[in-house]
């Protein structure tokens, strides 16, 4: 039988979803596609923010090919970290190929892997802590959704008005629901931190994107958008690190 507490996870995600339909559609500023990045580099527009990118994918494939040998020891959160590895790969040559030539249209493949990453994480944590009977078809369902929240805001834009509510929740959900789940059911101290400190940077990250010229102005050589790359790698990193770790000593042998 559930704790009433257990129900907290759940209660919080209908407050959020109730209070995005009774807000209405959120839509992207005007000025989205006017970073602050100007450099040029090998010939590269935008260069900063192009090859930041490549954080994403260093993490991505080294982590796949440190985890993926020993996902019998990480076992049915596999699924969600699987997920999780290839939205990071997969964001470098979205991310990139939108920054080239930024506009709606390959924002969609900017998006689309962003979503996939932040499902593949909750998929992965609602099995360590226990509470996903079938975490394949969990993961499969949020990457879907998470496919879906993309496309809902492509196709709402093509209409007029591009709607970020589902897209907003799929990035949303994660910073709050994990740290949820891991208070309320059995999860290593050092899991929690790790997490802690990823979302901490994260939420840094997305700092740095809102003043993307204001830090350019005030620290010349970067601008926030480049710094929410670097920072945002920095979370995948922290991560990524603690699953490898945790796997390392899981699969030594006994001496």
């Amino acid at each position: 039988m559930q704790r009433p507490i257990e129900f907290l996870p759940s209660a919080l995600t209908a407050l959020i979803v109730g209070a995005m339909l009774w807000h209405g559609p959120i839509v992207q500023p005007a000025n989205y596609h006017a970073f602050a990045d100007h450099s040029v580099f090998l010939g590269c527009p935008h260069s900063a923010d192009v090859f930041s990118n490549l954080g994403f994918a260093l993490v991505g494939l080294i982590g796949w090919l440190a985890l993926r040998p020993q996902r019998a020891h990480i076992g049915a959160a596999w699924c969600g970290y699987r997920l999780f590895l290839l939205g990071l790969t997969l964001t470098a040559l979205g991310s990139a190929y939108y920054h080239l030539a930024p506009d709606n249209a390959r924002l969609v493949w900017d998006r689309l892997p962003i979503a996939w990453a932040c499902a593949g994480l909750l998929a992965a944590v609602r099995a360590e802590t226990g509470q996903s009977r079938q975490p394949q078809a969990e993961a499969a369902i949020l990457a879907l959704l998470a496919a879906l929240s993309v496309a809902w805001w492509h196709f709402t834009d093509r209409h007029g008005q591009g709607d970020l509510r589902p897209y907003l929740l799929v990035q949303l959900l994660p910073l709050l629901l994990i740290p949820l789940w891991q208070g309320l059911y059995p999860t290593p101290s050092a899991d929690r931190w790790c997490f802690a400190l990823a979302i901490a940077l994260y939420v840094a990250a997305k700092i740095a994107e809102l003043n993307d010229h204001e830090i350019l102005h005030a620290l010349q050589w970067t601008s926030g958008h480049t710094l929410k790359h670097l920072l945002a790698t920095a979370a995948a990193a922290v991560l990524t690190l603690r699953l490898w770790h945790r796997t390392r000593r899981t699969a030594r042998p006994f001496t």
